[in-house]
């Protein structure tokens, strides 16, 4: 009775192509090696339960707006900042305040600030893409959250172009 069961699941996975698991492809190319001492052990582990805790905990939103603050912080430059101690504004020989400092290895507080919240409406600019591809039955409602999405990626590149082309001391605009 249990031969013909054999058989029977041995005629089965010959059927089905690709059905047999890896250890009876290479026991079927070695035998040496495996013969019939080796075989996969049946190990029932214990079911354990697990306490729960009555601790309410954030949702997941709450949690998504912290990774963003923490990535602000990070944009901003804070360890730079912290470390180096830098001014937060500068000035002209003639008094005129300074907001870009004129090296590019270099940066006021306020010109990091600035960047990081150019570099965060990009990152808002890319999730709002990302929404946009949700709506695909909602055509409106998708060719806003595109519309504004681009827009926002497309200025905030803009910026941080014209920022970097200003710590450079070249023309803003070669026209």
């Amino acid at each position: 009775m249990q031969e013909e069961r054999r058989n029977k699941t041995k005629a089965a996975k010959d059927e089905v192509l690709g059905s047999e698991t890896v250890f009876e492809k290479i026991k079927g190319r070695t035998p040496w090696i495996f013969g019939k001492a080796l075989r996969k052990p049946k190990i029932l582990f214990p079911s354990l339960k697990r306490r729960r805790l009555g601790i309410p905990l954030p949702g997941k939103s709450i949690a998504v707006i912290g990774v963003y603050i923490i990535l602000f912080l990070l944009q901003t430059g804070i360890v730079y900042l912290v470390f180096r101690e830098v001014p937060a504004l500068g000035s002209n020989q003639d008094g005129s305040p300074m907001f870009l400092y004129p090296d590019i290895n270099e940066s006021f507080i306020i010109e990091g600030i600035v960047a990081s919240i150019f570099i965060f409406m990009c990152s808002i600019g890319f999730i709002l893409l990302y929404q946009a591809s949700k709506f695909v039955y909602n055509k409106s409602v998708a060719a806003r959250y595109l519309a504004v999405g681009i827009l926002l990626i497309l200025a905030s590149f803009i910026t941080l172009q014209a920022m970097i082309t200003i710590k450079l001391g070249q023309r803003l605009f070669n026209v």
